[in-house]
This record gives structure tokens, sequence and C-alpha cells, in this order.
């Protein structure tokens, strides 16, 4: 199969906005990611664009795990959690290779059996919605076998449950590339700069090519806002957002070695934090604070903020002796959560969606990345109505078609061509075709292979270098200073695919250097929060 993005795409700008579409969608996460799938699955002909990156914002930036949501369960929101547990349950089984089971370990410390029977019985709900059932209670010998390494002392047994995680960068591509085959287009690196009316509604956009900085006006019979904590930037009215920020810590696999998710009340304040093993290194997280830098500016981890997951770290595991230099990155990204108008704690506000609408124009808002499926289908509910024309029960069907595992030409892994195809879908025979000699071995300290580097360079529209290492592969969170000592490596294999003279990837490289030093190291000292 061809590149779904191929050399010169960008060219066919000018023509796909000569076109009449159904839908403009403005953001490309996961929800907008996941509306033009669904979009275009059912009829609609559709367009997306992306003021920068695909799945730059939140979408690449969250804690990776694709869950339920216990905390919402107990905090009332009883629809949410089983939509959410429903539609974890679908990507497991529509998605392997992307999406997979993640075990979690809860110690208890002496609780009390009140809220220890609480939290089974919120699990057992939890499974009746998923359709199964697990046993969830160990006493504290079995439960210090599943969870080596964690605080003996006090130690009354634990709870043990199951949810899943992915790469959610990774997920939203394989959406756009559904999409895609489904006759969507997708444009990163294009701007709706304003919206264009007649007849009292929204007919259009002006679109800016951040490449060229070119103009182009496109027509549409309706414009979904999609923007996430962004959302309203095109001057709309739509529901109030509190942006909460949600920093994470990356730390090699071998300071921090775990089989499973360690769950744990955090010392001051009570909050669950979590540690998980992800890609090969270990993913620690999250914090919840009210973000006030604005959102032009790319975010950013905190001093508080690590110090206090640091905490959370050297309480659980006193032993692994963690100290700031363990850490191989970090990242923040801001959640986009309905302002329900309360002033309580961050960690208290709701996750659910809200879907607007005036005449040309559906805002979507909220939710999680776990229920990007509900959020699409709820979104065209809306905009079925100024549709006029186009009929469709909007039940779900399978979120990705299925994938069969591609045909290395050496002996590989059952478990790395299962990988392969979850993460590049019809595209992964065609990657590791295109792969080189010595491009089929892993990247050291990763689970990515180098010929997945060659294959984002050559088809999955990178146009800087933050877009290969960031989010294409997330080589650059995994491995320590961004992965600075590959970067020759990097180099041969991604310039010539890329077409960049040596003048340009000098610029890249400069680029991303600055760009990893301000928000995925560790914070300078002086860098207070702004909670």
């Amino acid at each position: 199969m061809s590149a779904l993005w191929p050399q010169g795409w960008r060219a066919a700008l000018p023509e796909l906005c000569a076109r009449e579409w159904d839908l403009l969608i403005v953001g490309g996460g996961i929800t907008g990611a996941g509306i033009l799938l669904e979009a275009s699955r059912r009829g609609l002909k559709a367009l997306l664009v992306e003021q920068r990156d695909f799945a730059w914002g939140t979408s690449s930036r969250s804690s990776k795990l694709v869950h339920g949501g216990l905390r919402y369960l107990a905090q009332g929101h009883l629809k949410l959690t089983r939509e959410a547990v429903h539609e974890r349950e679908a990507l497991l089984r529509d998605a392997p290779g992307l999406v997979e089971p993640q075990g979690f370990a809860f110690a208890d410390y002496g609780a009390s059996k009140r809220k220890r029977r609480t939290m089974l019985a919120g699990l057992a709900l939890y499974d009746l919605f998923a359709g199964r059932r697990e046993a969830h209670w160990l006493p504290t010998t079995e439960f210090a076998l599943r969870a080596p390494g964690t605080v003996r002392e006090g130690l009354q047994g634990g709870v043990i449950y199951t949810d899943a995680k992915t790469d959610d960068a990774r997920l939203v591509l394989r959406t756009l590339a559904e999409a895609r085959r489904h006759g969507g287009q997708a444009l990163n690196y294009v701007a709706a700069r304003s919206l264009l009316n007649g007849a009292g509604r929204v007919n259009g956009a002006v679109l800016r090519d951040d490449v060229d900085g070119t103009l182009h006006q496109v027509r549409t019979r309706l414009v979904i806002d999609a923007c996430g904590a962004w959302a309203g930037l095109l001057g709309q009215d739509g529901p109030r957002l509190r942006p909460l920020r949600g920093s994470h810590l990356v730390l090699p696999a071998w300071r921090l070695p775990l089989a499973q998710a360690i769950s744990l009340m955090h010392p001051i304040d009570g909050r669950p934090v979590f540690a998980f093993p992800w890609e090969g290194a270990t993913l620690v997280g999250t914090t919840d604070v009210d973000h006030r830098d604005g959102l032009a500016r790319e975010a950013a981890i905190t001093r508080a903020e690590l110090d206090y997951l640091m905490l959370a770290l050297t309480t659980q595991f006193p032993q692994c002796g963690l100290k700031e230099a363990d850490i191989l990155a970090t990242y923040a990204g801001v959640r986009p959560v309905l302002d329900d108008g309360a002033a309580g704690a961050p960690s208290q506000a709701g996750r659910e969606h809200a879907v607007s609408s005036r005449p040309g124009i559906v805002s979507v808002a909220g939710g999680k990345l776990t229920t990007f499926r509900a959020i699409a289908l709820d979104t065209l509910r809306l905009a079925q109505a100024q549709l006029p024309g186009w009929g469709d029960g909007l039940s779900p069907c399978r979120i990705f078609d299925p994938v069969a595992l591609p045909q290395a030409g050496r002996r590989m892994p059952g478990t790395m061509l299962r990988r392969l195809a979850g993460r590049h879908g019809m595209q992964a025979q065609a990657l590791l075709d295109a792969a080189h000699e010595g491009e089929l071995d892993t990247i050291p300290g990763t689970d990515t292979l180098w010929a997945e580097l060659r294959w984002a360079a050559r088809a999955e529209a990178v146009r800087h270098l933050d877009d290969l290492l960031l989010r294409r592969t997330r080589i650059g969170l995994l491995l320590r200073g961004g992965a600075e000592e590959h970067l020759a490596r990097i180099r041969a294999i991604c310039q010539p695919e890329l077409g960049w003279d040596d003048a340009r990837w000098e610029e890249e490289v400069c680029s991303y250097r600055q760009t990893w030093n301000n928000h995925y190291s560790l914070p300078p000292a002086a860098r207070q929060a702004h909670a």
C-alpha cells in the first residue's frame, strides 16, 4: 500500500480547498481524528485541519491510560464510567498491539474496612460494566509477590484490577489513517484563522498554510470545533473550560522495574499517583493543577510538580534510592475539562464532554482519551440536524478494521509484529518492506524499530524533527537527552526521506534541542508552580 502522506502531498492543498465539503473539522487531536473517522466511514466528505502537528497538544501528553476511571465512579459519575469501560473493551478488541491490558496493584496500609469494601464494590461494578469478573483482593504475602518493591511495613494486603494502556499519539495517527482509507482528508500545520459566513450561518473558513503563509478559503456545510483545550479560538461561543495540567516523569525501566502498574495515595494530599511500564521505560504521573500559563505557550512541568511526584516515588519505593538524575524526560499536557463553576480541587472536576451548536458550526469540548469514539458519535448526532439529506443511525461499529500480522523477511517475535500492526494498521507491511539492512533492530533502550523512523519520515506527514521524535516515535521521551546520542544515525536514515538539505537539518536539530530542553527536561530550579 502506498504512503498515506507521500512526499509532496501538501501541493494538493489548493485543490482540496477548492472542493465543497460536508464537514471541516478543526483540531487534530484524538477528538477531531475520531470525528473524521466516523464521518468518513458514514459517507460524509470531511476535511480535518490542525494548526500544529497531529496530536501536538493534549493527545500526545496524556497519562497513556485507556481506562474506565475508578476515581470517577467514586465521585458518582456512573454514566461516564460505564461508557468509558465499554469503550476500553472495544479498543482492546479492535486495536491489539496499540491498546493493551495493564494490571494495577493498590496497596492497603490499614485503610478502614468500610473503605476497602467500598473500593471492592466499585471494582465489582467495574467488572459488571465490562462483562467479566476478576478476583480483586490479595492478602499481604500474595500482594507483596505481585507488587515487589512496595513498602512492607504496615502492609495489610492490596487490591488488583485491570485497565489498559496505549501510545496516545500513535492512537491518533492510526485513527487518521483509518479515516483516510474511507476518504477523509487530514492536514497538519494548516490553521483555521477565521470563519466565513453567509445567509446567517457559518459556511466555511479561511485557512493559513504554516509552510508558506498562503491563505485559502474553503467552503463547507458545517464546521466542527474540536480544538480541545483551545476550543473557542475561532470566536464562537462554546462550553466554558477549566484547563488542568497533568505532568509526568519517564524513568529507565531498570531504575524502577515494574511488572505491572502500582497505584498509591500521595502522602501529602491523598491523590492517586501511578507508575507503570510503558514502551520499555517506566512512566510516573500525574499531577492535576490549574494551568495558569495560558495556552499560547507549550506546557511544561514545574519544579513544584516534579517535587510532588518524586516525593510519591521515594515514599513508595524507598529502597530504590531514586534521584532527579534518574529521570529520562518529563512532559506536561493541558486537559480540556469542563468548568462547572465550582471552586473544588482540580482532581474533583468531571471528565464529561459537552456538544453545542449554532447555525453552521458544532463545538465539542471535554471528555477523555478513552471515550473518543463515543464523543465523535455524539458530535455527529448533533451535527445531523444541520446536514439535510444525510441520514445514519450512528450506531457504534468496529473502531478499526482487522489487520493481519505483517510478514518480516527475518525472524521477528510475534509481540513485535503485533505491535507494528497495532500502531501502523494497514501500513505495517509497507513499513517492513521499506526497511534497509539493520533497521529491523530495535533502538537501544526502546521497543522502537529503526525502520519506524524511516517510514514516519517517508509517509507520516513529518514537518519538523520534533514531529518525528516526540510523536511519530516516542524516542525523544524514552532516551536520555531526547535521543541526542542517536541523532547521527537518525540523520542518515531520515534526512534523504524528508528531502531536507544540510542547512535545514541543522536548523531542525537546533529547534528540537530548544523544545526538548524547555518542555521535556527537568525544570529549572527557579521555575515556580502556577497553581
